[in-house]
């Protein structure tokens, strides 16, 4: 059985795109959905209900990207959980079937996730973001391959993964009170313990955000906390840095093959920026405390 888990908040029309998307999915193991509601004010629960769902409410405050997942969990009946996100849009009537048929081939096989292109309003640096991050090439990859994908090993998105469920609780689920990453962290643990993930690139979905160069400090900023909160992951698997030169010299070829020429210099503003909020990141310790919250895209998080 295949567990569907889906944390919402105000999914809007895109989550019922999301919820018709998977009543199409064409799949030989029988399914549940379970969805945890942060206390929406739109039509998000009963869209839910509408499609079958099983809603479980939590007060705002309490959601946490990892206990909240852990807690969907425990309460599961899958011996597979499939973690998407409220605007995660399957592509095709195969996607939930392709995202797990690795399980079947390989017992090592702890964790996959599927391809993310683009959304049909992604402007070009967002269409750009999920083309680099999410290749049209398969691969596996175990705790040997760290040497040669660095810090990417670890890689992984809950916004459309599949896991082992057995295996996850052996290793403790998700762990808490996570600024974000707690996938990360998940399979990081997994593939000390001698599992693999699987990228699975023709299991696809639509999602994107068009983030603001603002928006992209703010998430720049996220990601060098957690990398600072999480060293010995670092030391483990390789820095990432340079996956980000590698991510630049990307987005401007990607530019002028678009012939989006004017671009090029707000690429490079972007870049400065999402390199200043990075480092900020990774030094919010000797900063102001009142000042980490006013940088973050995950506010909340820091109360």
């Amino acid at each position: 059985m295949i567990s569907i888990i889906i944390p919402t908040l105000n999914g809007g029309q895109l989550f019922a795109e999301v919820l018709q998307g998977i009543g199409r999915q064409q799949l030989d193991e029988e399914y549940e959905l379970l969805v945890y509601d942060s206390a929406s004010t739109d039509n998000t629960v009963a869209t839910a209900r509408a499609f079958g769902a099983k809603v479980l409410s939590i007060r705002r405050e309490d959601f946490d990207h990892g206990s909240t997942r852990t807690l969907a969990a425990e309460q599961a009946r899958g011996d597979i959980l499939v973690f998407m996100t409220q605007d995660a849009v399957p592509e095709n009537d195969t996607a939930l079937e392709r995202l797990t048929a690795p399980f079947k081939d390989r017992e090592d096989i702890a964790a996959t996730y599927g391809r993310q292109l683009p959304a049909l309003d992604a402007d070009v640096f967002a269409a750009h973001l999920r083309l680099h991050n999410y290749p049209a090439a398969s691969v596996v990859r175990c705790r040997r391959d760290r040497n040669r994908y660095g810090f990417k090993t670890v890689f992984i998105s809950n916004s459309f993964a599949a896991w082992r469920r057995d295996v996850l609780a052996a290793h403790g689920f998700f762990p808490a009170k996570q600024l974000f990453g707690e996938d990360t962290c998940a399979l990081a643990n997994l593939l000390e313990n001698g599992y693999c993930v699987a990228y699975v690139s023709e299991a696809r979905v639509y999602h994107s955000h068009n983030y603001s160069p603002v928006q992209d400090f703010r998430r720049y900023f996220d990601i060098g906390v957690f990398h600072a909160c999480h060293c010995d992951m670092l030391e483990k698997f390789g820095s990432p840095t340079g996956a980000g030169k590698n991510f630049i010299r990307s987005e401007i070829a990607y530019l002028r093959q678009q012939k989006k020429y004017l671009r090029l210099p707000e690429s490079i503003f972007r870049s400065g920026v999402k390199f200043i909020a990075y480092q900020l990141g990774k030094r919010y310790k000797k900063l102001p405390k009142i000042l980490p919250p006013f940088l973050s895209l995950h506010r909340r998080w820091w109360s």
